[in-house]
């Protein structure tokens, strides 16, 4: 049974697997001798340990990666979520990708939401597929054409004003998405942590975050493992555990929604304790209680 999402009562986890050879966090499956069975495992670990929503992806977004043809995406792709579809998971099936044919295939497969990374700037028919099927689609700002990428993270990156700036383009895609006749409810919003930011900028986005949830739409945040942490803390993606642990936190406690993240049972952990303080939670599940002091 697929969960229902209620925003506001809890925040949500959305564990990203990426069918891809060459993901900026290391954990690419395309390269592996069975890349859907490999992606099916990690599902069932994902959902195992809490995740409300899983990630589908078949091209790196890092700065600088090559992008591949629809063909190659659709290839990546397609096979993993008919493969979810098949396990009949309790967990909604998002699908990572700007292209309209690829979305419009992913969710005759199955698939549930659609993520753009381009908030439907980036191909002309998204908009309409997504409206047509009446499902969620999450509209994320992105400026990584306007950035200079240099080792892994983005600079010289000019905004007049980065939080007005990012509202006033967030609510471009979301006019878009108006006209091709997709509704409110399935808007969410995404500031595009890591896309044509700085370090500096990405801190001060995650830190007013609050300012895009004022906007009035359910907000997904994805700093997860991102080069912003690696170049604060001057740590590997593989050691930036703790520092996408401090960012979800900060983002929870300015409104994020959903959390989009590699290393699910850790941060579906943080999640809950951090609503608990938030939402002053009274009743916990017996499982739940470990100890008393």
């Amino acid at each position: 049974m697929k969960p229902r999402i209620v925003f506001g009562q809890r925040t949500y986890i959305m564990g990203i697997i990426n069918v891809t050879p060459d993901s900026f966090s290391g954990d690419g499956l395309a390269a592996q001798a069975d890349p859907v069975t490999a992606a099916l495992r990690q599902a069932e670990d994902f959902v195992k340990h809490g995740a409300d929503i899983l990630d589908i992806g078949g091209e790196s977004t890092r700065p600088g990666a090559q992008p591949v043809t629809p063909k190659q995406e659709l290839e990546r792709v397609l096979p993993v979520i008919e493969a979810l579809v098949r396990a009949d998971l309790p967990v909604l099936i998002s699908v990572d990708t700007y292209r309209a044919p690829t979305a419009q295939a992913a969710l005759q497969a199955g698939a549930d939401w659609i993520n753009d990374v381009w908030g439907l700037q980036a191909d002309a028919g998204l908009a309409g597929v997504c409206a047509q099927a009446s499902v969620p689609v999450v509209l994320m700002h992105n400026r990584s054409k306007a950035g200079r990428a240099v080792l892994g993270r983005y600079v010289d990156v000019e905004y007049t004003d980065l939080l007005a700036d990012v509202k006033r383009e967030l609510l471009d895609s979301v006019a878009i998405a108006h006209a091709a006749g997709i509704r409110d409810e399935n808007i969410i919003l995404d500031p595009g942590i890591g896309f044509g930011k700085t370090v500096e900028q990405n801190l001060e986005l995650l830190n007013r975050l609050d300012e895009i949830k004022a906007l009035g739409y359910p907000v997904l945040l994805g700093p997860s493992r991102k080069s912003f942490i690696g170049y604060t803390l001057d740590l590997p993606p593989e050691e930036r555990l703790e520092g996408t642990a401090s960012a979800v936190t900060v983002g929870i406690t300015r409104g994020a929604d959903i959390l989009r993240v590699h290393d699910v049972a850790f941060m579906v952990r943080v999640a809950k304790m951090t609503d608990a303080i938030l939402r002053k939670a009274k009743k916990f599940s017996s499982g739940e209680i470990l100890g008393l002091i």
